[in-house]
């Protein structure tokens, strides 16, 4: 079956599509939806170029869609529309348990005649973790929400600490599933060669902090 992957550039969306390359599934493209006014993405402010980068490292096709929230829905549906005339049957989305997420994901696919795939749903955080490490991903905080967590934990590795740190704290989502924080992932089974990169300064927009992620040159 021919599919694309909602695209973030972080640990969700690598491992859900690394588990359905597992699954005989052909992945043709990542679907990116980015903010209409940014040169960055909106959650995990990760470059545009940094993305279409990713993915020639992992010589999968990425597509670019600009968008509002408002016209959110409409751009999605344009743009999966596209892929379709690739005959593409299904869409892969890393959620693990927002229900409000995936009603939307499986109205809007089945509106527009596709399957919707969620290799991750309902799985124990912690084990997702575990499993992303164990595979071989690599990735890199890159930014979070400071009403949550310190800023001091942008640049940490997704690793076996990084999890035991995240357990210590009290009402924190392990996996960031509530937007407490999101990850740059840069190398792993899904990828050719790693992505070689530098990080920044720490820029604050609004409850947000991101990090500044470039390629080596």
């Amino acid at each position: 079956m021919k599919v694309f992957v909602s695209w973030s550039g972080g640990k969700e969306s690598s491992l859900a599509c690394w588990k359905v390359i597992k699954r005989g599934f052909e992945v043709k493209y990542l679907l990116n939806m980015v903010s209409e006014d940014s040169r960055y993405s909106r959650s995990h402010g990760i470059s545009l170029l940094l993305l279409k980068k990713q993915a020639e490292a992992m010589e999968i096709p990425i597509v670019q869609v600009k968008t509002t929230w408002k016209s959110y829905e409409e751009n999605f549906k344009k743009a999966v529309l596209r892929l379709r005339e690739e005959e593409i049957e299904a869409g892969v989305f890393g959620d693990i348990d927002l229900r409000e997420h995936r009603d939307w994901v499986e109205r809007v696919c089945k509106e527009l005649k596709i399957k919707a795939i969620l290799p991750l749903w309902g799985k124990e955080r912690e084990k997702l973790l575990k499993e992303f490490i164990e595979t071989g991903f690599k990735a890199i905080v890159v930014a979070i929400d400071v009403d949550c967590l310190d800023k001091e934990l942008l640049g940490e590795r997704i690793n076996e600490e990084f999890i035991q740190k995240l357990k210590a704290m009290k009402e924190i989502d392990l996996c960031g599933e509530r937007g407490e924080y999101h990850t740059f992932v840069y190398g792993g089974p899904i990828f050719k060669k790693p992505l070689e990169f530098i990080t920044g300064k720490k820029i604050l927009r609004d409850k947000r902090c991101f990090l500044e992620i470039k390629l080596k040159k």
